[in-house]
Formats: C-alpha cells, structure tokens, sequence
C-alpha cells in the first residue's frame, strides 16, 4: 500500500482501471472494511488498482469546526490500520476551504476522473460530499451516466438493528461501552501516546504508572474509568490496567491517562507507548485513603492479569 498526502494531486498513472472509494473513515471499522474488501476484489478482478480517497483534516474542522467530533483515528493511526486492507494506494486529501466549495459533480471530475483517472466508484449507502454535503447517491447515478464510470454502493453493516457507524462508536466510548466500540470497530480501540514525567503517586503506591500525552489534540479519549489493555513499547508487549480520567483520592490531583504495565520495570519517559483496549474493569471512585486505594489497585491488577491471560491461552483444540 503506497500513501500519498497532496491537495489535488493524483497517483501515478498506468493503463490499468482504477476502482476508488471515498470517505472520511473515521476509525475504519466493520462497516468500512467492507467497502474497502470490496473494491479491493473488484480492482484484482479487473486487473487494476483499488484507491481510497480519504481526508485530513477531518471535514467538519473545515466546514463547521464547533460540530467536529474527536477522532477515533489520527491519520498516523488510520496509516498503520489501512496497511492490512487490500489497498493499493490512500490519498490523503488536504481538506481546505476550496476544496469545502466543490460542487459535487467538480469533485467528481477534476479529482476522482482527471486526477485518479477512475474508472469505477463504490460507495456507502450513506455517503454524501460536496458543498454542503449536496451529493449523494442519486447525485452519483446521474454524474456516473454522464461520465461512463460504473458506480456501486454497499449496503451497511448492522449490529443488531442499528448500522455500525463511527458517530455510534463514538457514543460507545464516550459512555464507557468499550465492548460495542471494539465489537463495531472490529478491533480494540487504541491509543497512543508519549510518556511525560507525572507526581510520582503511582510509585508511592507501589504501582507505578507511565504518564501518557495522547497523540493528537482531536483524539477521543474514552470515558473515565480503570481499563485491562496490552501496551506496546520499545521492549515489547505488556499486559497493563490503564486509568483514565479524574482522580479523585487525592484532592487537587489533575486528571491523567496512565497505564501500569505489569511484569515491567524501565524507564519509558519521552519514548511512545501504544495501548489496545481490551476490557471496562471500573469507573473511577474516590476512596477513603491511599491504603483503600491500593487495596483496590490490587484486585485491578489481578483481574486484568486475568483477563489478558485468557486472551493470550491458546484456544482448545476441538
């Protein structure tokens, strides 16, 4: 998968058909790994080339910047997650004011036609783009009759009645329903982060705790509460309970991301630390005094070290 970062700029060019989808892809989850196997399958059919035309900054930022939600995936993220689909190559389109004001059909023709020299479109149902977001799939069908490209739209992914969409993960996570955001994501959520220097409370506790600065001023940080979660740094992969939010014990405390990586002892300031996941242990209550506190550390450290290991059992042989 080859990634280019351009304002209209387009990929190389050859004599092979070029299947493109285009979409924001917030957080790529089940729904749009769908449209992208798709496209995937239909450019190897054709012999040619699957393109995904995406952009940064998110739309909204541009267009309306009060209504733009955080990001499930910074487009470093959404890079490392796009390198296991069928792609053959990402646009990350660069959102600005002109770009805001295409009409629909312009869109269409100087940068999916002139500039991708697409041949075939597939879309989600709900997609929509151009100014004011004006196009749709009907919008589609007739520039796609006009212009003698194929177009194809897929259907939703549902999970349960509701269809999976980046605005329910959102809500999932903000409301500390971290299995129906990993179950529609298809993966679990992540984070990642730089370790900075925090009060030192954790190691006093005899828990100590890598600080994070979360990578990115748009990326949703889930609700509060205490996490089970595999770490990935410099020395390889850990099992870790993570708390995020408020911390209320200690009056005057600031609210901090931190992760104890259990079975580690190193120094990780400055060096970056990416964390899955995996399981809601608690939310985040104040306790009477730090040795109630530490109590309760322990039984979170026992119950994350119980769950991971089970994630990591083989499965039986049946």
């Amino acid at each position: 998968m080859t990634v280019f970062r351009s304002g209209l700029s387009g990929v190389p060019r050859d004599d092979r058909p070029v299947v493109v989808t285009v979409g924001t892809f917030d957080g790529i989850h089940r729904g749009h790994w769908r449209i992208l196997e798709e496209i995937g399958e239909r450019a190897s059919a054709r012999g040619g080339r699957s393109v995904l035309v995406t952009f940064d900054p998110h739309p909204l930022r541009v267009v309306r910047p009060e209504a733009a939600p955080p990001l499930l995936t910074t487009p470093d993220e959404k890079k490392a997650v796009l390198a296991c689909s069928p792609l053959d190559y990402v646009v990350f389109l660069v959102f600005t004011a002109e770009l805001r004001d295409f009409s629909p059909r312009r869109f269409v023709e100087e940068v999916l036609l002139r500039r991708l020299g697409m041949s075939q479109l597939v879309i989600g149902y709900d997609h929509g783009f151009g100014r004011g977001r004006s196009g749709d799939v009907n919008t589609l069908r007739d520039i796609a009759a006009d212009r003698g490209f194929q177009l194809d739209v897929v259907e939703a992914v549902h999970s349960g009645p509701a269809a999976v969409s980046s605005s329910s993960i959102r809500r999932a996570l903000l409301d500390g329903r971290l299995a129906d955001a990993n179950r529609w994501l298809g993966r679990p959520y992540s984070l990642t982060g730089t370790v900075v220097k925090g009060d030192g409370r954790g190691r006093d506790l005899g828990f100590p705790t890598a600080n994070l600065r979360v990578a990115g001023t748009d990326k949703l940080v889930p609700a509060q509460g205490i996490y089970a979660c595999f770490a990935t740094v410099p020395q390889g992969r850990f099992m870790g309970a993570l708390h995020i939010g408020e911390r209320p014990t200690f009056p005057g405390a600031s609210a901090s991301v931190e992760v104890n990586l259990l079975d580690f002892n190193a120094d990780l300031y400055g060096r970056t630390i990416h964390l899955d996941m995996f399981e809601y242990l608690r939310p985040v209550v104040a306790f009477g005094s730090a040795a109630a506190l530490t109590a309760r550390m322990q039984e979170d450290v026992a119950h994350t070290r119980k769950l991971l290991e089970r994630r990591l059992a083989p499965a039986p042989v049946t």
